[in-house]
């Protein structure tokens, strides 16, 4: 007997008959002897449908009273999925994040799990029943309720897992698994049997949006096994674990993606220790987060320093910047939001040389300019023109040999 917790998003749930079909889905799980703790979010649409009610009455909501209204899409969610599960002859309890005793942080909005006290949820499993349980929500100290920000049920999940020492954790979403990049930009695509925790996260934060950063790194912390699953179709998905020895036959694991980032370059600015905090500071203090950063020295005392950020916080860092400039006495600021990040993932890099090499020639073959480049032990990220998203990926999926089934 397994104990497994299930995850099922808004578009698994988003209509009764979606809800029907994940109940006989959780039943199939069950009546195979699985102890079965599910985590839901609210269907599809009913998160947006709570904030345009609260537009209606104000455009300035308290954030403590937009988390007790966004709770509750989860809290429909629950109590529809275990009717159906009633419906079909199973032992079924639903619970709130607050009944289930999910204790987060005080920051409204984007909050942090501190501590999951799993006995009521562990006394119904001994008991027969499957748990549902809303995802997305806890509560602080003090009794209020509070909401994970995005991706919170992912976390609810692989938090849930952890308390309870799940054997398996299993996000059903729209997508069967894993893939080695966006099928809808490389039709050659093809689906990972298992990944890494470390080359997950680098996707992840690269831009590949299957799973939730948070939820990765949870699971990474406590040695959760994940598993990414279609919640539409049979499979067995993409295990994600720990590294094992005969992963490192694999050099790339996976090519992410992201078309959300700009460029900022502030040139002619005055060559000394600081400067870089300067000129970053502010930026940060702005709660803008940095990306990639380049910074050259030019010869005449001066130095031109580059970095990415969130196409969304382009026109909030622009400013900021070229108030910086005013006060260091830089030359000018520049911008540029037509470019994308292409990144290369894979633990086998750790002992294969020349992948970045190898990288840089295939897009010099197809003419691909390469504007910025970053490394780490397990990726090699550049920037290029935002034209060249497509043809980037695929090229580099094929000189890699990433359609190849590995033997």
């Amino acid at each position: 007997m397994a104990l497994i917790v299930q995850k099922y998003g808004g578009t698994s749930v988003g209509s009764t008959e979606r809800i029907q079909a994940v109940a006989e889905k959780v039943k199939r799980y069950h009546d195979e002897g699985n102890q079965i703790v599910v985590v839901v979010s609210a269907m599809s649409g009913k998160t947006n449908e709570l904030i345009a009610l609260a537009a209606d009455i104000t455009s300035r909501p308290s954030a403590r009273e937009m988390d007790v209204l966004l709770s509750t899409g989860e809290q429909v969610t629950i109590a529809l999925l275990t009717m159906a599960l009633h419906k079909l002859g199973v032992d079924a309890r639903s619970y709130t994040g607050g009944q289930v005793h999910i204790r987060t942080d005080s920051s409204h909005s984007k909050a942090r799990i501190v501590d999951i006290h799993g006995d009521r949820v562990k006394a119904d499993l001994d008991a027969g029943r499957v748990v549902v349980v809303a995802g997305f929500q806890g509560t602080d100290e003090h009794g209020n309720i509070t909401t994970l920000g995005r991706g919170g049920s992912d976390t609810t999940a692989v938090a849930m897992a952890a308390a309870l020492d799940a054997d398996e954790c299993q996000i059903f979403t729209d997508v069967d698994g894993v893939y080695t990049t966006d099928p809808r930009v490389e039709p050659n695509a093809r689906k990972l049997d298992r990944i890494t925790f470390e080359e997950m996260l680098e996707l992840a934060s690269s831009g590949s949006k299957v799973l939730q950063i948070r939820s990765v790194e949870f699971a990474g912390k406590y040695n959760v096994p994940l598993r990414v699953l279609s919640s539409f179709e049979e499979g067995e998905g993409t295990l994600i674990t720990l590294e094992e020895e005969d992963m490192e036959k694999a050099k790339i694991a996976g090519i992410a993606f992201s078309r959300d980032e700009a460029k900022l370059t502030i040139r002619g600015v005055p060559d000394h220790p600081g400067v870089a905090y300067q000129i970053l500071g502010p930026i940060g203090e702005a709660n803008i987060e940095v990306d990639m950063i380049v910074q050259n020295i030019g010869k005449d005392g001066t130095t031109d320093f580059t970095f990415t950020i969130h196409r969304n916080d382009l026109d909030e860092a622009v400013g900021i910047l070229q108030k910086t400039a005013d006060e260091i006495g830089a030359r000018e600021v520049e911008y540029d939001d037509k470019i994308v990040k292409i990144a290369l993932v894979g633990v086998g890099m750790r002992s294969h040389a020349a992948i970045a090499s190898n990288m840089f020639k295939a897009l010099a073959k197809e003419q691909i300019n390469i504007q910025m480049i970053s490394t780490s032990e397990i990726k090699v990220s550049v920037v290029v023109e935002e034209k060249y998203l497509e043809l980037g990926v695929r090229t580099l999926h094929e000189a890699f040999g990433l359609d190849q089934v590995e033997t």
